[in-house]
């Protein structure tokens, strides 16, 4: 009895014990949550209210005792990657390797093109220098397109290629966020660790396209005329050409139209590439005969599908200068375009003639790449001694320094993302 007795006094004491830690458990985890549901409230613009940044070097003048550091956060958001597909013609190598040094991440994914209309050397000589340099060895990220595709300017083989393009970095590319298409003639204002700084803290399903269902004197000199592209048939390139029929404006979808420049996000190249639903298909059949595919398909498709089409941002992200009202092609850039290009606050720009000096000024105040050399960042931890290039020595690819042009980035972001920008400039 003695032993039961001490046995069950031990068992209320065992439970008084518990009950008295229990509450301040309870109460602990409650406010951990509480604390946890702060860093996760966005605006309505979609900006997080506590903007954790990745750099902590400012914080520490805000303590008195200068030893004290700290604590890493660990629910940073974690970098985004990007899918890049570059595409040139004739002539274009030298421009790509350049524009691909200028955006290289150790992060991202690239395919390069250059078109059946250049030459076989030329073609060898970007394979060779793609296959052979050392950085691009190390990390697996670059592929180059080695059977050339026939691309007709204005044609739906543009089209193609970029869906090519795009189906290649679905299957070997791995994890990658946004799929970005650009050409020999585009150049980027910003570097890698700004854009992927400031698109950690976006949503990873928002699109950003030009776009609008305005399609004006499109309709009579696009939508209704029916060409043939040669290029889809043919091994020798050759301009489009008009038949005499005409044709009406669709009415199983709305057709839109814009920038044939985008970034578009992974969840909506899956389903373009994979068609569950059959839109991509029918649209990109119905673009098979318009003039200028490439200004209206994507647009079309992400416009006319319900789970896409309020994730978009409509705007191209980059810096093009047209006349007023725009002709067929945009003016080329150069140094008296400088000035408009930074206050733009976009993070690409077109059209740039080939070693323009407008390059050389772009890479040596907003990129500080030295010429032959990546756009350094936090992955770069090598000597800028002698023209050295600091990404000879790589360190931690997932560190970012951004700099002055994610400010910029921000600011354009932040007004795309605002209330007047966001919704009414979507998808009608």
């Amino acid at each position: 009895m003695k032993r039961l007795k001490s046995y069950y006094m031990h068992l209320r004491h065992h439970q008084n014990m518990e009950r008295k830690w229990i509450f301040p458990l309870a109460i602990g985890s409650l406010v951990s949550l509480f604390l946890l549901f702060l860093t996760t409230i966005t605006t309505s613009d979609g900006i997080s209210v506590f903007p954790f940044y990745r750099s902590f070097s400012s914080l520490s003048s805000k303590f008195v005792e200068t030893k004290i550091h700290p604590l890493p956060i660990s629910n940073l958001p974690p970098p985004p990657r990007f899918a890049y597909v570059i595409s040139g013609s004739a002539g274009d190598a030298n421009m790509l390797k350049r524009t691909l040094q200028a955006l290289y991440h150790p992060n991202n994914q690239y395919v390069v093109h250059l078109d059946r209309e250049s030459s076989t050397q030329e073609r060898l000589d970007l394979s060779n220098f793609v296959k052979h340099h050392p950085v691009f060895l190390r990390f697996g990220n670059v592929r180059m397109i080695s059977k050339a595709n026939l691309v007709t300017y204005r044609g739906p083989t543009m089209v193609a290629n970029t869906l090519h393009a795009a189906a290649i970095l679905l299957r070997e590319g791995g994890d990658w966020d946004w799929f970005i298409n650009l050409s020999a003639s585009d150049y980027p204002l910003v570097t890698q660790d700004d854009l992927l700084h400031t698109f950690s803290y976006l949503p990873r399903d928002l699109n950003f396209i030009d776009h609008t269902s305005d399609i004006g004197w499109k309709e009579f000199q696009r939508a209704k005329p029916i060409i043939i592209d040669p290029g889809l048939y043919m091994t020798k390139k050759a301009d489009v050409f008009w038949i005499t029929q005409r044709r009406s404006v669709p009415t199983a979808f709305k057709l839109f139209t814009g920038s044939a420049w985008m970034a578009l996000s992974r969840p909506f190249i899956d389903y373009t590439i994979w068609g569950w639903d059959n839109i991509p298909r029918t649209v990109l059949m119905y673009y098979a005969n318009f003039i200028s595919s490439p200004e209206g398909y994507f647009h079309t498709v992400i416009c006319n599908s319900p789970q896409f089409l309020n994730t978009t941002v409509n705007s191209d992200l980059h810096f093009i200068s047209w006349d007023n009202p725009p002709k067929q092609h945009p003016h080329h850039l150069n140094l008296a375009d400088m000035q408009r290009m930074i206050e733009s606050n976009a993070p690409f720009a077109r059209k740039f003639p080939h070693e323009d000096p407008v390059l050389d000024k772009i890479d040596s105040e907003l990129l500080s790449r030295g010429p032959g050399m990546f756009t350094p960042g936090g992955w770069c931890i090598g000597s800028r001694e002698n023209g050295t290039d600091p990404c000879s020595a790589i360190g931690n690819t997932t560190v970012l320094r951004p700099g002055p042009g994610a400010k910029r980035l921000q600011s354009l972001i932040s007004s795309l993302l605002s209330n007047e920008n966001f919704q009414p400039r979507q998808c009608k």
